[in-house]
């Protein structure tokens, strides 16, 4: 369940334009979450105190001194064929605008050398999804992961298998990204395989980090911290972090019915009982004053983690910020939406349409332009 952006079906090649009138009318070791307790708003749980995530020593690696220093004397560094690369990269973003069109767009306005990476990662990302969730999924197994696995470190030793591991690999060699964020994304995937309930949030936390928390880990290297940034990388790296879990949260509220269909439930147990519901009451599919009264206590920490995203988010290179605002307002309409059904994610899938997707790209914009260091309300 891979939550860069939503995906689309239909397809959006090329490079798009958004109308300027648009503008007028508008923020192999186990990984890090916080080290202080977090209290979430309508609860007096303190969640994620005890997950230790490491995100500290994926900080320090993917430093430009730290990683890009050791790269620069590697050998192993793939030599392509221009044509064939540049191919490669053009397949990856043929992808991104396909399946994510909105975030796609935000993509236009980072440097030509990062588009281009995002793009690999979003490729890599979403070709890691569809082996649990794609439509060959009934063929999963756990040799089918440990062979992705090897497949991952054969891209950062420079040996690609096909054009979309050789995008990925290029990048690999041209920013600073460390292979530990996208070994957890296999590891969620494994999680996906073997696990059908979660009993308390605390193991759901650790499922988002590794199914989507992990792709803010990824990014922050490419997207590139502003220079003038006020805040540390470790404080950047953690709302890149939120902004996944946020997105996962969003994307776990939207999809309780279809996923109820799979036999799964994406929910905290312990929560669901405390407002005297079960797996019951959600393969039921009715739509009760319970049920209503435990999803606003959902959405307000989805909303939450997305707050938390933000102090993160105008730290970015300023050419990179745009598809961060899209991804966070996106997602926000979504748990919008949630509330317009009425809370009922049991038999409605909340949506956000094309035209309200390409309205939040110049309010994304707008949010995307205070300089970094200064307070966001």
């Amino acid at each position: 369940m891979f939550t860069t952006s939503s995906f689309a079906s239909k397809p959006c090649i090329g490079r798009l334009q958004v109308p300027e009138s648009m503008f007028a009318t508008a923020r192999a070791q186990v990984i890090a979450a916080p080290k202080i307790p977090i209290a979430f708003p309508g609860s007096t749980k303190q969640c994620i105190s005890d997950i230790d995530l490491g995100v500290h020593e994926v900080v320090r690696r993917q430093s430009w001194p730290n990683n890009l220093s050791t790269k620069a004397g590697n050998s192993r560094k793939p030599r392509y064929d221009p044509m064939f690369i540049g191919d490669a990269y053009d397949k990856c973003r043929t992808i991104c605008a396909e399946y994510a069109k909105t975030f796609y767009l935000g993509t236009l306005l980072m440097t030509k050398e990062r588009q281009k990476a995002i793009w690999a990662i979003y490729v890599w990302c979403r070709r890691t999804d569809e082996l649990v969730d794609g439509p060959n999924a009934d063929y999963m197994s756990s040799a089918v992961l440990e062979r992705w696995e090897e497949r991952l470190e054969d891209i950062f030793e420079g040996r690609p298998y096909d054009m979309l591991d050789a995008a990925l690999s290029d990048t690999v060699f041209n920013f600073p990204l460390d292979i530990k964020p996208f070994r957890d994304m296999i590891e969620g995937m494994r999680m996906d395989t073997t696990k059908s309930r979660y009993k308390s949030f605390q193991e759901l936390y650790l499922y988002c980090y590794y199914v989507a928390g992990t792709v803010g880990l990824m990014s922050v290297p490419v997207m590139g911290i502003a220079p003038e940034s006020s805040v540390s990388a470790h404080t950047i790296y953690n709302a890149a972090l939120y902004l996944g879990i946020g997105n996962q949260l969003t994307n776990i509220l939207r999809d309780v019915g279809e996923d109820a269909s799979r036999g799964r439930v994406y929910l905290p147990q312990d929560e669901l009982a405390q407002f005297g519901l079960s797996d019951k009451d959600v393969f039921s599919r009715k739509v009760t004053d319970a049920w209503r009264d435990f999803m606003k206590e959902q959405i307000i920490r989805a909303r939450f983690f997305f707050n938390l995203a933000e102090e993160g988010a105008s730290q970015l290179d300023k050419d990179s910020r745009w598809p961060v605002w899209s991804s966070l307002i996106l997602y926000r309409k979504i748990l919008d939406a949630i509330e317009e059904n009425d809370y009922d994610n049991l038999t409605k899938r909340a949506y956000v349409g094309r035209t309200k997707k390409l309205l939040t790209l110049p309010l994304a914009y707008s949010r995307a332009s205070p300089r970094p260091g200064l307070s966001l309300g």
